[in-house]
């Protein structure tokens, strides 16, 4: 059973088990929405509502739950929660909804929810379930957000254009023109430029991971080494 302490389950979620970089989940809507800051945040805020409250129900009644039943349960509690979140933007950020479109009712075929559900959820109480479902959600919405940034820096030359549409008038002056009379680079805004940089950034997390198991391997022959130093002196006087 996977651990229940809030350290790990942060770490696996951002960055060691991360949906998106390591587990490769949920990349139809990551490599499809994710050509611009605001379009990215929207959908990984409702990714994150639907997987913590989805881990929090599955965890409340899994022990009711008959194997017979078990994933029928978890779908009807991921559409349930998914309309919810839907009618929410249909309400407030209306326009934002319209761009997204198909994405958002897709939530509930996103591997990682219903992944969670029955790979954790089930299996833990409620507080360690709905910290695993938060923290799964921000992972995957922290590379959408980075996979938006580049493609609409890239793309457009700019950043945080429109959001607007997502935290209403206040955020109409959040718009960044980072080059100005950018000639626009439309294959970084098209779905292909998303499979390249996507392809950049797990390179990056692949070659970091790299890095850090090094550094660690040296640490700790260092440890042993300086171990077997104190050893050796002790012996000799």
């Amino acid at each position: 059973m996977a651990s229940s302490d809030p350290r790990h389950i942060a770490l696996e979620g951002l960055w060691k088990n991360n949906p998106a970089l390591v587990q490769l989940l949920g990349l139809c809507p990551l490599l499809g929405v994710s050509n611009s800051v605001v379009n990215a945040l929207g959908l990984g805020i409702a990714t994150i509502a639907v997987l913590t409250f989805s881990n929090i129900a599955v965890s409340l009644f899994r022990r009711q739950m008959t194997e017979a039943i078990r994933l029928p349960v978890f779908v009807m509690v991921i559409a349930s929660l998914t309309t919810c979140v839907e009618l929410l933007m249909q309400a407030y950020t209306y326009e934002l909804y319209k761009i997204l479109g198909i994405f958002i009712p897709l939530i509930v075929t996103n591997c990682i929810i219903l992944g969670r559900a029955d790979a954790y959820a089930s299996k833990h109480a409620i507080a360690p379930a709905a910290l695993d479902g938060f923290m799964m959600g921000t992972g995957f919405t922290l590379v959408l957000v980075l996979l938006g940034g580049l493609r609409e820096l890239v793309g457009q030359g700019t950043l945080f254009a429109n959001m607007h549409l997502l935290f209403g008038p206040v955020a109409e002056s959040w718009q960044m023109i980072v080059i100005p009379d950018y000639k626009k680079f439309l294959f970084a805004i098209l779905p292909p430029g998303a499979f390249v940089f996507m392809g950049f950034l797990i390179a990056l997390k692949n070659l970091m991971d790299s890095r850090i198991h090094r550094w660690q391997s040296a640490r700790k022959v260092e440890n042993v080494a300086g171990s077997k130093r104190v050893r050796v002196t002790g012996t000799i006087q």
